[in-house]
């Protein structure tokens, strides 16, 4: 057989043959290729996680717009709000006031002072905070309010009389204006014992005015009280702030001068649930004379009355009852007569006293 002639008769050239041959021995260019033991892993693997969810870029699906539903509920809010301030304002001034405690107690009150106190954040009172909105807040209770100077020689008496005397005015003071019994209407026992018996027209004043009170013989010019069928007093505490002062007086007299603001949370005693609180606030200036008694008749532990004049707001006024008559509601509203009167302003002197007439003081604050 001749060279470059095929089995079945057909004939290639030498050219054909030749590179038949060297590509018999370098392989195909196009022949496919086995992969590699490292191929076949990482193609096994990527094909593992293919079933885990791996997305192309031409399967991306943009996400929806949020719908921007914050804002709706913002204002449906803030119109919420607005409305309510409109219809209750007190109610909401309340529930965004600080309701914490009252403010620090301010530091005993040695001397007059120079003006009045600060005005307060405008807060409503509440049964468990009577006093809040009012300067009163950071006043002391009951009679630690009252300030007793130190004691010394004065006149007839010794260091040691002087404080026991000055001690006594303050109990009267307790007595006439603090005593639970006395502001519910019951009589002043206590306080009248006191009193020097023998001083006729005082011990007149307490003979008529409890029972027939007028404007000349009222008990309310020496004590506090209220009608409990008309008026409950909120809480136990009364809130003071004064002071006493003392010198030598006629005939080597020991004088006690006492200046003291009390203020008074109550409310109607025929309200039911309303929960309107009014605070009625009387300033009292009384001059206690604890006499010499080889110059004076008087009684050991007894003083005598020099002069006492108050000042009361929130306390109704009228025809004298023997009782504080505070205002609610519509007669609140309608009391609107009288001299503007700032409460809580002790720089000023004490005004009412026996002949007041029927001038009654409208408070600027409560």
């Amino acid at each position: 057989m001749s060279a470059g002639t095929e089995p079945d008769g057909s004939s290639r050239s030498d050219e054909e043959w030749e590179r038949f041959l060297r590509e018999s021995v370098a392989g195909a260019a196009d022949a496919p290729k086995e992969p590699s033991a490292r191929a076949r892993e990482v193609a096994k693997r990527l094909s593992a996680e293919s079933g885990r969810g791996l997305e192309g870029w031409r399967s991306y699906t943009p996400a929806r717009p949020k719908r921007r539903t914050g804002w709706y509920v913002v204002g449906l809010l803030v119109s919420l709000v607005l409305l309510a301030v409109a219809l209750a304002p007190g109610q909401v001034v309340d529930l965004f006031a600080d309701d914490g405690p009252d403010s620090a107690p301010l530091a005993a009150e040695t001397a007059r002072p120079a003006q009045a106190p600060p005005a307060e954040a405008a807060q409503r009172p509440t049964k468990d905070k009577p006093f809040r909105g009012s300067p009163a807040a950071s006043w002391a209770s009951g009679a630690a309010g009252i300030t007793v100077p130190k004691a010394g020689a004065v006149g007839w008496m010794s260091a040691a009389e002087v404080e026991r005397a000055l001690a006594r005015s303050r109990d009267f003071l307790d007595a006439s204006g603090l005593d639970r019994g006395v502001l519910r209407g019951e009589r002043p026992e206590k306080a009248i014992a006191l009193i020097n018996p023998h001083q006729k027209d005082v011990q007149e004043l307490v003979k008529t005015a409890f029972r027939t009170p007028s404007e000349k013989n009222d008990p309310l010019l020496l004590f506090s009280r209220f009608q409990p069928s008309r008026t409950h007093l909120v809480g136990d505490v009364v809130k003071t702030r004064g002071r006493l002062t003392y010198g030598e007086g006629e005939r080597g007299a020991l004088q006690v001068t006492a200046d003291v603001t009390f203020v008074y949370p109550v409310t109607d005693a025929d309200a039911g649930g309303d929960d309107e609180i009014v605070r009625t606030i009387v300033r009292r200036e009384l001059v206690l004379s604890w006499d010499d008694p080889d110059k004076v008749i008087t009684e050991p532990g007894t003083f005598s009355i020099v002069s006492y004049k108050y000042d009361m707001t929130n306390g109704g006024c009228g025809a004298p009852t023997g009782y504080f008559t505070p205002p609610f509601g519509t007669d609140r509203r309608a009391d609107g007569a009288g001299t503007e009167v700032d409460p809580y302003d002790r720089s000023a002197p004490v005004g009412r006293g026996e002949s007041s007439g029927d001038e009654c003081g409208r408070a600027t604050r409560s």
